[in-house]
């Protein structure tokens, strides 16, 4: 008898429930029904603060539409009761997935270490367990993990407990440091990327989303496109007076003069590799852990700050593209 077909459903981050920057998010109860209505969703991606987690609950029921995840940031040294909280709400909501950002720094100001990155893994699991929600530790900027270098050592930390490592895959934050010398730079990884120690191009052997896909620990992945030397956002500033550092990319044509920089559908290609890669690997290997896609365009200064384009609608073109991507792979002998 053939295996049954492997589903993967597909959800947005509600975040990118809103079109353009200058536009009020939403309600609750209003995203909700925009996602049901674009028929393109299986769910909702959210940790809500907690004067929005009854209202979470009503719109969900109300709508059909599942809150399968969420995610937060944390400081170590400060944020371990936060980590604990939120994995009640998730529980409360019905989710299975905590997408967890562990910040560089620590509460103290002191770099985190690989161990200390490691030992809260643990921590996490357990706790996570405990309520039926497994945490997913995300590749992210101005995170631990923006050094591509150090996932697979507290990979293999983790597994050498006798633990499973789970990770959120947005490989937006790897794309966009492609050719990308000054963003190589804030991260130290520029004197190896060019030695080749460290590949970044999804089309190389050995690329390091390729490593992570093939080691089976993507759990979770962020679906929010850029393309390789990424512009930086420039329709908005920091409080710096620097432009967003630009990590977030139409995925469909924005239209003339909507986009703060020329666009090409072309330049989407090596993101789109890599979600090809996961896709295959998540169809062809009976034990690939990948549950889902969350769409995930955003407002913030380093994504869509200042957007004229609108937010859900590229989340929608993207979802589109991949339930059609997945079908297609899925499909594939």
């Amino acid at each position: 008898m053939a295996a049954p077909a492997r589903t993967l459903p597909i959800g947005i981050q509600t975040n990118g429930i809103k079109h353009t920057h200058a536009d009020p998010m939403p309600d609750v109860d209003t995203r909700f029904r925009m996602v049901r209505d674009a028929g393109v969703f299986d769910y909702v991606d959210k940790t809500p603060d907690p004067d929005q987690i009854d209202d979470f609950a009503r719109a969900s029921e109300k709508y059909g539409i599942p809150v399968r995840c969420g995610g937060w940031f944390y400081a170590l040294g400060q944020d371990e009761a936060l980590l604990v909280g939120n994995l009640e709400t998730a529980r409360r909501l019905g989710s299975t997935i905590h997408n967890v950002q562990v910040k560089a720094l620590r509460a103290d100001g002191r770099p985190v270490t690989d161990a200390e990155v490691a030992d809260f893994y643990a921590f996490a699991y357990e706790q996570g367990m405990t309520r039926g929600v497994e945490p997913c530790f995300e590749i992210h900027v101005n995170m631990w993990s923006e050094d591509f270098r150090r996932v697979e050592t507290v990979a293999r930390l983790v597994e050498a407990r006798g633990l499973p490592y789970r990770m959120t895959l947005d490989h937006s934050h790897v794309i966009f440091k492609i050719d990308n010398p000054d963003e190589q730079d804030v991260s130290g990884i520029r004197e190896d990327v060019e030695a080749g120690r460290l590949v970044l191009d999804p089309y190389q052997p050995g690329h390091v989303c390729g490593t992570w896909i093939e080691a089976g620990w993507v759990r979770h992945c962020h679906a929010r496109a850029a393309v390789p030397n990424n512009p930086r956002n420039t329709a908005a500033t920091g409080p710096d007076g620097r432009p967003g550092r630009g990590i977030q990319y139409p995925f469909a044509d924005p239209g003339s003069g909507v986009y703060h920089a020329d666009w090409d559908a072309a330049r989407l290609e090596p993101w789109k590799q890599v979600v090809r890669q996961l896709m295959r690997h998540h169809a062809g290997d009976p034990d690939a852990r990948l549950g889902q896609i969350s769409t995930e365009f955003i407002p913030n200064l380093d994504y869509g700050e200042g957007c004229r384009y609108s937010l859900f609608d590229q989340s929608i073109a993207c979802a589109e593209w991949l339930r059609a991507t997945w079908a297609e792979l899925s499909a594939a002998p």
